[in-house]
């Protein structure tokens, strides 16, 4: 997942974390002047007032393509404090950070809108479902799954949910309860290019199946129809192919031990509750934009809370390809109120300078943390020229 600039609406990625036990639920701890739940109105207007013009990137990004991304979660258990703010970017996997992590509130940064309306869609699915099982059900527009416990895993899930049919039907009626679930309960009010771009992420989720990969293009994207993934199970790996949807859940955090967001009831039931108090805040903006970050700043502040997480992607591997973008994007970061033990999270491949010390993966990968006070300090000494020595700067 990347970032690059352009034109826009809204985007967004602010998710607080902290450390603790996956299935407990999400704590507050030191941003006691974060609320428990935004309510309606509140919620829309931080997504309207605080994101920035539509912008484009040369992917949709429907799902990740980075498949070590739980392997950094151990160590920001012991790193950072929980109730902070938590920021990031792209789709679902932020929602394995929030659940390991547990934060306070979450805002998710991105540059292209329809992100902002993927994370809109996953909100109306997880109100409406109560458990994985329903919640996969409805996301692929499958016959109903039949309930799952504990001892059901996030691999078996899948694998019942793929022997299960769509139809054009269940993904009519399903898509016309998500846009009731948003503009008539919660009164979005989605514009029309805003409900075609959902409709393009359900029927990208309906057309493709568990096996939706990273490079897969909607119809939205390529108006004559042809799309970029393939299909199928590939266990997460990426060795020729881009992992899939159902690949990326069954990952673990290279200890055998799966952190997804739905590896078991509990974790589903924490960011179900999340979504459910409006705590997940999708935004649109740029990275190095003048508004969207400091926007959440002044936010954060005001609520005298800290960012204690920032999941930025690969976003600076781009930003550091366009001019001053750098520059703006550390600006912006140094100018959130942070907590001292904050963590930038980031994916690499092999190659781009420190790679040789750089533990193996799991498949195209590598996750990386550093503290997001000594990047931004490295930098303003003039030690952070290259995208290749924020990698040097960072660990596993």
């Amino acid at each position: 997942m990347s970032i690059e600039p352009g034109r826009g609406l809204r985007r967004g990625s602010l998710c607080v974390l902290a450390a603790a036990c996956m299935a407990a639920p999400l704590a507050r701890g030191f941003a006691q002047g974060i609320p428990a739940r935004l309510d309606d109105s509140t919620f829309w207007h931080m997504m309207n007032a605080y994101s920035e013009p539509w912008g484009t990137f040369r992917s949709e990004n429907f799902v990740s393509n980075e498949t070590s991304l739980q392997w950094v979660i151990p160590e920001l258990q012991k790193t950072i404090r929980q109730g902070g703010v938590y920021l990031g970017v792209a789709p679902d996997q932020n929602f394995t950070y929030i659940v390991a992590l547990k934060p306070a509130i979450a805002f998710i940064v991105d540059i292209r809108h329809q992100n902002a309306m993927q994370h809109l869609l996953y909100k109306a699915i997880f109100e409406m479902t109560g458990t994985r099982a329903e919640f996969l059900s409805m996301l692929f527009s499958k016959t109903q799954l039949a309930r799952m416990d504990d001892t059901t895993s996030a691999i078996g899930a899948f694998q019942a949910i793929q022997k299960l049919s769509s139809d054009s039907a269940t993904y009519r009626r399903n898509f016309a309860a998500i846009k009731d679930r948003l503009m008539m309960y919660h009164r979005f009010a989605l514009n029309d290019s805003e409900l075609v771009s959902l409709d393009c992420v359900y029927g990208s989720f309906f057309s493709q199946g568990p096996g939706i990969t990273y490079s897969y293009g909607s119809s939205c994207r390529n108006p004559s129809g042809t799309g970029g993934g393939r299909g199928g199970w590939q266990g997460g790996r990426g060795f020729g192919y881009m992992p899939t949807y159902l690949g990326l859940i069954a990952e673990t955090d290279g200890s055998g031990f799966n952190r997804s967001y739905l590896a078991n009831e509990a974790n589903f039931h924490a960011i179900k509750d999340f979504e459910e108090r409006n705590l997940v805040v999708p935004l649109t903006g740029d990275f190095a934009g003048d508004k969207t970050l400091r926007a959440v700043g002044t936010y954060v502040r005001d609520h005298a809370a800290r960012v204690s997480v920032f999941y930025v992607s690969n976003v600076e591997q781009y930003l550091f390809q366009q001019a001053d973008a750098p520059g703006r994007f550390y600006r912006n970061v140094e100018s959130l109120p942070l907590d001292s033990t904050a963590q930038f999270i980031r994916s690499a491949s092999a190659g781009l300078g420190g790679g040789a010390n750089l533990q193996s993966q799991s498949g195209r990968s590598y996750q990386l943390i550093s503290s997001v006070l000594d990047i931004v300090t490295a930098f303003n000494a003039g030690g952070v020229a290259l995208y290749s020595q924020v990698i040097q700067l960072s660990h596993q």
